[in-house]
């Protein structure tokens, strides 16, 4: 088996796994595995398809433009371009992006902030964070509608190899050094919107 059918079955094993959690709402969402360093290239879901079913179209290789890299009539996620600069800047293996309503009602309350802070939660330990009194912060940043604006203020939080970013209204971002990474931060992520949305409301 290549490297790249390789990929594509751990890409799909993932998809697999966040579809059945009902967080590709209306086609949303958008996954990526780096196949090869040199030159850059990597799967991503293909525009506009239903991520709940299986197919051999899901993804698509592209480059460091983004772009295909080779011919098809698959066109890349629309926010491939974020993938694009977390690639190119650091040696994550994993970009995974999704829609839920916890994310979202989350990036809405704290978006005048730029960001929402967590502490005092055991699942902090996911991002390595192991004091006791550790703080994980995720940064908000505008739900731009172009989106080579939005993926250059995307950049500007994208400095280590695992992180996370939401976009407001519109979804979260994550990455890791490979699937398995990234996808631990994505279930930490909505574990601690699910509980902060939760405790929002019976505090209220």
């Amino acid at each position: 088996m290549s490297i790249r059918q390789k990929k594509w079955e751990e890409l799909a094993r993932v998809k697999r796994e966040l579809a059945a959690r009902d967080w590709f709402m209306g086609t949303s969402g958008n996954l990526s595995l780096k196949v090869s360093d040199e030159p850059l290239t990597f799967l991503v879901t293909a525009s506009g398809k239903d991520k709940r079913k299986e197919t051999a179209e899901d993804f698509l290789l592209v480059g460091a433009d983004g772009l295909p890299a080779e011919a098809t009539h698959l066109k890349p996620s629309a926010e491939t371009l974020l993938h694009v600069h977390i690639y190119n800047k650091t040696n994550a293996g994993c970009v995974l992006h999704v829609h839920t309503v916890d994310n979202n009602v989350i990036s809405e309350w704290y978006g005048d902030e730029g960001e929402v802070v967590f502490t005092k939660q055991e699942i902090i330990k996911a991002f390595g964070l192991w004091e006791e009194d550790a703080v994980f912060r995720i940064p908000i940043i505008p739900n731009f509608a172009h989106i080579p604006t939005l993926a250059d203020e995307f950049a500007k939080h994208v400095h280590t190899d695992m992180g996370a970013v939401l976009i407001r209204n519109h979804g979260i971002t994550v990455w890791g050094r490979d699937a398995f990474e990234a996808k631990k931060f994505l279930e930490a992520c909505e574990f601690l919107c699910s509980y902060h949305v939760k405790l929002l409301l019976l505090k209220r």
